[in-house]
């Protein structure tokens, strides 16, 4: 079959096999060019979110950089006749190829992380694969969540606090610059939010790990987050998603607290640097923010995907060849340093009411942000026959 992209709104409903395995290709290269030196490198990770994204990039990289083993959790759909997998899903089978001749094992588990069967599945593979987790890493995202617990499925939204909430933002579709406005959340809707993107299911994963004594000694415990800058922040920061945050770091501190009482461990929160995936791009005025920090961060030398992102994590915060995680007054890991650096930040400030419709390729990197966008589902990529009949089940044969 001959897979071309499909795009509604933020989200592209095809993907395209061999433009992800590329894609895999190109961050493996690049974790095994930067090799993490300090023998206290990761053994054994378990990272939870593992199909997209700084998830994804953080198994290729334990894998690619340091060799560990890894189990991957993720929630994806398989291909179905002529349709497609999900594109996170072919990232997954593209992994797998990649690491096939390597002396590192590899599985995978595809269920809901957020429910207590996946959890307990994935307690049993780890049992069956040997020995403990050395690291886990943190990386969901999605719009709804069944508590397990109280058994009601809670749904996240992207809403200011306390007072409507007015900027511009792109529609991607229409290539345009548009006003938008967004009323105050409710209380039930905070706390929906919260109960999606807080930090209760993290608590439920590390709590059920250690009951199973399936940390090791030392073992470090790395939730995903994002700040983002002060244009962002009536939406963000200040918003739902930014409650969910602030109680996801809470529980870290708790968990901090408990895995060092358990294992000797450690648990931290990584602020992350604005990116292309998914889950942002569905955020309103993130798009045009995105596309304006590339520009400027890409002038300063100082840009960075995922994969870098998640190569400066490993070596130069967790595997310091001294022990020591820096982080910032708040015990956060910071990656996104280079991202709100003071002049940066200004000169976003400066140019943000500037942009319009006509001016948007002039003043900001949209067409790299578009591309980006199309490369998640595996298109757009160098070197990819995209005219080519390729076999949706198997479709790694004879690529």
């Amino acid at each position: 079959m001959i897979v071309k992209p499909r795009i509604k709104g933020f989200v592209c409903i095809t993907s395209h096999p061999l433009g992800c395995l590329a894609t895999i290709k190109e961050q493996a290269v690049l974790a095994s060019e930067h090799k993490v030196k300090s023998e206290k490198g990761p053994k054994r990770v378990l990272v939870i979110g593992a199909s997209t994204g700084y998830g994804l990039s953080s198994r290729i990289t334990s894998a690619f950089s340091t060799n560990a083993d890894t189990l991957g959790v993720y929630f994806e759909r398989p291909p179905k006749g002529d349709k497609p997998a999900s594109a996170g899903f072919y990232n997954s089978m593209a992994f797998h190829e990649l690491t096939k001749d390597l002396p590192s094992k590899h599985i995978d588990i595809n269920g809901d992380a957020f429910s207590n069967e996946c959890k307990s599945e994935v307690i049993e593979k780890a049992k069956a694969f040997g020995g403990l987790f050395d690291l886990v890493i943190y990386s969901l995202a999605s719009p709804r969540r069944t508590d397990p617990v109280d058994g009601n499925t809670y749904r996240a939204c992207l809403k200011p606090i306390g007072a409507i909430y007015k900027n511009k933002t792109l529609d991607t579709d229409k290539r345009e610059i548009k006003e938008i406005s967004l009323e105050p959340a409710t209380s039930e809707e905070i706390e929906s939010t919260r109960k999606v993107m807080g930090g209760d299911d993290w608590k439920l994963w590390t709590d059920r790990l250690l009951k199973e004594n399936l940390l090791a000694p030392g073992c470090l415990n790395v939730a995903y987050s994002y700040i983002g800058p002060e244009v962002t922040q009536p939406i963000y920061r200040n918003g739902t998603i930014g409650k969910a945050k602030e109680h996801l770091e809470e529980t870290g501190h708790e968990l901090d607290k408990l895995m060092q009482e358990k294992c000797g461990g450690s648990a931290y929160v990584s602020v992350n640097k604005a990116v292309v995936t998914q889950a942002s791009s569905a955020i309103p005025v993130v798009p045009l923010y995105v596309s304006l920090l590339f520009k400027i961060m890409h002038q300063k030398g100082t840009h960075e995907g995922c994969i870098e992102q998640i190569i400066r994590m490993f070596k130069d915060r967790l595997y310091q060849e001294n022990g020591e995680v820096p982080v910032d007054e708040k015990g956060r890991i910071r990656l996104d340093d280079w991202e709100m650096e003071t002049d940066v930040q200004h000169e976003i400030m400066d140019i943000w009411s500037k942009i319009n419709s006509e001016n948007l390729y002039q003043t900001t990197n949209f067409e790299e942000y578009q591309s980006e966008f199309l490369k998640l589902f595996g298109f757009g990529v160098d070197g990819v026959d995209y005219e080519k009949d390729i076999d949706l089940i198997d479709p790694f044969t004879t690529y």
